[in-house]
This record gives structure tokens, C-alpha cells and sequence, in this order.
């Protein structure tokens, strides 16, 4: 064998190599049905929160974000109008931006101005353990700790309204 069709061998079998590590086959994928991890982060105004903790039982929203996210922004948004109709129902949002500093995740909030629950993950370790591989995505977890529904990318508030009525029934 030539020593350029070696080279192209072995090549090929690295990038085999890179692409089967990347694959997410050793990380965590949550699917439907799945019970959601528990975690605790620091919120950006009322201290530290603990899940399920004191939202147990409750149906939750957790939603995974960054400001450079180009989707974010209107989907927090369209989130928040969602939030605002179910809250008295029981229905709890969580943004849980995903490797940001606080100033940074302050200085956005500010800038598109929702009321829900806001918490820092600065180490991105509530996102590994969420098998986040892209932002936005969305999990809808029922009072019973089950994930119920799962959104990766862009999405629009009807589906959003869907979704949280139906954890809410």
C-alpha cells in the first residue's frame, strides 16, 4: 500500500474515530418518560433553588438558553406570555442558561424583561446532566418528576401553549 493511501487510512479512521466520540452515545440523552435529574443553581434574584425540592408535584418547565442563542430571546418571551396565563394553575418555568457568567445573564434579562425564574449555570454542569447539546431546548416535566415533553431549537408559543396544557391536565 502507497504511503498516501496509508496516510488516507488512517485519516479516515481517525475522523470514524472524532465522529464516534461526538455522537452523544456516552452521554446522557433524556427522552420521554425519563425522570428528570435533579438539580440546584443559584437564581438570579431569589437565592439558590433546588429540583424537583420544593417544586415537587408541580408541573415545570425547564428551559435551556444563552444570550447568543438567536432564537432565545422571542421564544423566552412567547415563554413568559404562556407562564403568565398557567401560573395561578400551578404551572412553574425554569431558564437555566447554559455556561454564561452573571453579568451577562443579568445584562439579558434585563433586555427582554420576563418574570419567570432565571438560573445561572455558569460551569454548564445542569446542562451536561440534561444531555444538552443545543440551545434552545426544552423540557416539559410533569408533577410526578416524568419528562413529558422535549424541544430542541426554535419553537413557537402556540407549541409551547400545547405542551404546558397538557402538563397541566
Amino acid at each position: 500500500m502507497s504511503t498516501r493511501r496509508q496516510l488516507t487510512c488512517l485519516a479516515l479512521a481517525l475522523l470514524a474515530l472524532i465522529v464516534a466520540g461526538c455522537d452523544g452515545s456516552s452521554g446522557v440523552r433524556l427522552n420521554i418518560g425519563d425522570t428528570a435529574p435533579a438539580f440546584a443553581a443559584p437564581t438570579l434574584d431569589a437565592g439558590p433553588l433546588s429540583f424537583p425540592g420544593e417544586l415537587r408535584g408541580r408541573p415545570v418547565v425547564i428551559r435551556f438558553w444563552a444570550d447568543w442563542c438567536r432564537f432565545c430571546a422571542d421564544e423566552m418571551r412567547a415563554i413568559d406570555g404562556v407562564w403568565q396565563r398557567h401560573r395561578q394553575q400551578g404551572l412553574v418555568v425554569l431558564a437555566i442558561n447554559a455556561g454564561q457568567s452573571r453579568q451577562e445573564v443579568e445584562a439579558f434579562i434585563r433586555r427582554i424583561g420576563i418574570g419567570y425564574p432565571v438560573l445561572l449555570d455558569e460551569q454548564a454542569a445542569i446542562s451536561r446532566q440534561y444531555g444538552v447539546v443545543g440551545l434552545p431546548t426544552t423540557y416539559f416535566v410533569a408533577g410526578d418528576g416524568r419528562i413529558r415533553g422535549k424541544l430542541l431549537g426554535e419553537a413557537d408559543a402556540a407549541t409551547f401553549e400545547r405542551l404546558a396544557g397538557e402538563l397541566l391536565r
